[in-house]
């Protein structure tokens, strides 16, 4: 993908502004343009990967060392922060928007306005082993890393 195609790589390459907090070698992560809390920061890896399935381990583990590392100081930071989460959106039905793989880390405070609605039921062990199943199988279809 060319720079220019992808608003992140251009962010990478410096021709679209960022408040960039940290960076190295391998991920840059700056803050979210649109953020759900103060402190909302978005890790990604200086090289494109549309989502996990184009994502390189390599490229992965030190994209959660980073997040890892960013969750940690937004603790010690003077944002109200009384929790993290780490929230990675892979295709358009998890609804990433940018399709440049992208690790939002963002603090959490009583009575803010981020929510996941779902059916959080407890499910039967039947559905439970019947899911469990389909992951293994999709484990075995894997390629070897």
């Amino acid at each position: 993908m060319a720079v220019g195609e992808c608003v992140f790589c251009s962010i990478v390459q410096g021709q679209v502004e960022a408040s960039t907090v940290y960076e190295d070698d391998t991920v840059v992560a700056f803050m979210d343009h649109q953020p759900v809390t103060p402190g909302h920061v978005l890790v990604i890896p200086r090289a494109h990967a549309a989502g996990l399935e184009d994502l390189e381990p390599a490229l992965g583990v030190p994209m959660w060392a980073a997040a890892h590392r960013l969750a940690r100081a937004l603790r010690r930071s003077d944002l109200r922060c009384e929790g993290v989460n780490l929230f990675l959106a892979d295709g358009e039905a998890a609804f990433q928007e940018v399709f440049h793989v992208h690790l939002h880390v963002f603090p959490r405070y009583a009575g803010d306005d981020f929510r996941i609605e779902a059916d959080w039921r407890v499910r039967e062990r039947s559905e439970l082993e019947a899911s469990a199943a389909a992951v293994r199988a999709g484990l075995t279809a894997l390629t070897p890393p």
